[in-house]
């Protein structure tokens, strides 16, 4: 038989990937006790033998983490190249980032990360050529950098700041308020607050939180009850005034809301992450309680702003690519709403209003427009971006006269540009230089077909000029749900894949919201099924086009992209040669027991029903590994403070994985961090370590033995 150049190339890779498992040793996986807890599913027996893991401040858990750290830690120390990959990471992640500024009063403020500060500070000066000072800096708040901002909002007077702060990246903040002037904290100290910051009203401001969790179970118990409170400037929290609560309904989100000129408040309601409703009072006539707006919870409404006693608000309500609407909220009937902003071809992402004009971002194959129109909707004029990519920031006040806002995209780390109400125009403002040349690389947008038939685009990028001989590294990125779209964004830790000659590509799946609410309704609940169909095609797809092989080819994803590589893999474990599901949803019968997980049955259906609990443990990952199967190079990730999506998924699939892995087949490692959370304020220093242990895994599993 005749061997071709590409034939000898991949029998190469292959010999490089049992040289690389020759030259590393494995540690024995640590032995993870089984007992006999046994569930019973609608005259279905489900084993959990893995229960146990799911107390993470138990001692015996503490010691499995400890133990797996250390099997995870060895392997890693082999990799030839990890130091190498930590200083080159390193390297580029040294270069000043900034964020767009925005007015408050007098003053300018912005972020700025001078390089490797764990965490980015927020300046501020007086006009755009001013002297900047620090007004926060979080780098103090701890002595790791493990303490982020999570919110910070402006009293309308500008005078007082209301700080939300979160400790190793966990849900929960603690507000507190600066004096502007002089930048010192006042005595007022807000505890148990999550998903909410201030919103100011005269000498306070509103605020949502918890009930002080049971201790020990602050990040895994189930979070029930939020209220809405009122808090007085000065004034101890236990002082504070209830403002809204719902006993009836435990398991529901309350969030305040009020106009600029503070006329209208509003209450937002949701049972989960989609659909929502919307309660209000005028305020301006006094009226006591709340109305309700719009009523919940089959569709999606948000309040733009109010013009005098009417108040535009954008829906999905019989448009499912969105439309701006005005509505009276003395007759808020939908038979009264006026239609401002039509459903149109592309997706309507949200609308500003400021200066007597509308501000509309649109996603147009999850790439941004923004266009400017007039109060009725006409006079549509788009404003002209650099190219391909995501613009964020247009807004302002009502009185604005300029706005900034960033242009990203998968080769350009940032460009904020500053745009003129009076002209119309945009100018740069900023750029930032990173120590890459962009020009060495190229992206594509390609649309694959799924399994059913239908088309699905993704992004794939490479440095120019490679072949397509089926022997390049690659990963595929996925997140498909929540009504997310994955937009191109710029990554520093991407580019050094990149830089190896690594293919990198992102499908943009059902499930998620670049085409509106029918694209996200395709991939949720019974049709979830779907979203790994078109990650599934999306890797076979790139092996067809010979950009990589099933040997060379990775897939990662995290969170609901974490259940979506376990999903994968599981149902597909020749495909993949490495999968990387990091902190993700794993056990979908019982991730609604804790925190927040009961927000997202809306979106996977909940196992306390037959019809979805028989859809859920189809795909289950930690359900659906087969034992004797050799499952693609696996790494885990997760972290201790991790009450979004609790470790406890993460764990039982290692324990589960380990046990069931094909004799002498692939390393399953779960790699535990500490003091950090769901990835949010996580401090530059373990940003990078993730990065350089993530990196050396894959590219060692897909064959690459030494760096370019």
């Amino acid at each position: 038989m005749k061997i071709t150049n590409s034939i000898f190339i991949a029998l190469a890779i292959v010999a490089c990937n049992k040289r690389a498992k020759q030259n590393l040793s494995m540690m024995p996986y640590p032995e993870t006790k089984k007992d006999t807890t046994v569930d019973s599913y609608f005259g279905q027996t489900v084993a959990d033998p893995y229960r146990w893991l799911e107390n993470d401040t138990a001692s015996d858990v503490g010691a499995w983490v400890k133990s797996q750290n250390e099997v995870t830690h060895h392997y890693l120390s082999q990799i030839p190249y990890r130091d190498q990959i930590k200083q080159r990471l390193t390297q580029i992640w040294d270069y000043p980032k900034y964020s767009s500024p925005f007015k408050e009063g007098d003053w300018y403020y912005f972020f700025k990360n001078e390089g490797l500060q764990n965490q980015a500070i927020l300046y501020r000066q007086k006009g755009l050529n001013g002297e900047p000072e620090v007004f926060i800096d979080p780098n103090k708040l701890s002595e790791d950098g493990t303490a982020s901002l999570a919110s910070f909002t402006f009293s309308k007077d500008h005078k007082l700041c209301a700080v939300g702060v979160a400790q190793s990246g966990s849900d929960w903040n603690e507000l507190f308020v600066m004096d502007v002037a002089t930048k010192q904290k006042l005595t007022d100290k807000i505890e148990w607050v999550k998903f909410s910051g201030a919103t100011w009203k005269g000498n306070g401001f509103y605020y949502s939180r918890y009930d002080e969790p049971v201790k020990g179970k602050a990040f895994s118990n189930q979070n029930e009850y939020m209220k809405i409170y009122y808090h007085t400037i000065g004034t101890p929290q236990s002082a504070d005034q209830l403002v809204y609560e719902d006993k009836a309904h435990p398991l529901r989100y309350f969030n305040a809301a009020i106009t600029e000129d503070e006329r209208f408040m509003f209450i937002y309601v949701s049972e989960g992450t989609s659909g929502n409703e919307i309660l209000v009072s005028d305020l301006s006539k006094k009226e006591k309680g709340f109305r309700t707006l719009f009523k919940g919870f089959e569709n999606n409404f948000a309040v733009v702003d109010n013009i005098g006693d009417k108040l535009l608000a954008t829906t999905d309500k019989g448009a499912p690519k969105y439309k701006l609407i005005e509505v009276d909220p003395a007759q808020p009937d939908e038979k009264n709403w006026k239609t401002i902003i039509p459903e149109g071809t592309d997706l309507l992402e949200g609308v500003s209003h400021w200066n007597g004009k509308l501000f509309a971002n649109y996603l147009k194959d999850a790439s941004t427009r923004i266009y400017r129109l007039n109060l009725d909707g006409s006079g549509k004029q788009e404003i002209q971006l650099p190219g391909i990519g995501t613009a964020s920031g247009i807004g302002g006040k009502k009185d604005d006269t300029e706005t900034f806002y960033t242009f990203t995209s998968f080769t350009n780390p940032g460009e904020i540009y500053r745009y003129d109400w009076a002209s119309g125009k945009s100018e740069l403002f900023r750029k930032t230089e990173v120590k890459f040349n962009p020009d060495d690389f190229e992206t594509k947008q390609v649309f694959y077909t799924s399994k059913d038939g239908t088309k699905v685009p993704m992004f794939i990028m490479h440095k120019k000029g490679i072949t397509l001989d089926g022997t390049n590294p690659t990963l595929l990125y996925g997140y498909g749900g929540f009504n997310i779209s994955l937009t191109p964004s710029f990554s520093v830790s991407r580019i050094l894949f990149l830089e190896q000659g690594g293919v990198y590509a992102i499908a943009n799946l059902r499930g998620g919201g670049e085409y509106g609410e029918e694209w996200h309704k395709a991939g949720m609940l019974d049709k979830k099924q779907n979203v790994f169909d078109d990650f599934i095609a999306a890797a076979e797809y790139l092996i067809a086009e010979k950009y990589t092989s099933s040997a060379n080819l990775a897939i990662q994803g995290g969170s609901n992209g974490g259940l979506l590589v376990g999903a994968c893999m599981t149902q597909r474990p020749e495909l993949f040669k490495v999968a990387i599901p990091q902190v993700g949803v794993l056990d979908m019968l019982r991730y609604h027991k804790f925190t927040i997980g009961w927000g997202w049955a809306v979106e996977y259906g909940s196992s306390e029903t037959k019809d979805a609990f028989d859809y859920l443990i189809r795909y289950s990952p930690l359900h659906n590994v087969k034992a004797g199967t050799n499952y693609p190079a696996t790494f885990i990730m997760t972290a201790d403070h991790d009450d979004r999506v609790v470790p406890a998924h993460s764990f039982k699939f290692a324990a589960e994985l380990q046990s069931k892995q094909a004799k002498d087949g692939n390393p399953t490692l779960i790699r535990i961090d500490s003091k950090a959370g769901h990835g949010a304020g996580k401090p530059t220093t373990k940003l990078i370590e993730d990065a350089a242990d993530m990196w050396s895994f894959m590219l060692w599993n897909t064959g690459v033995v030494t760096l370019k």
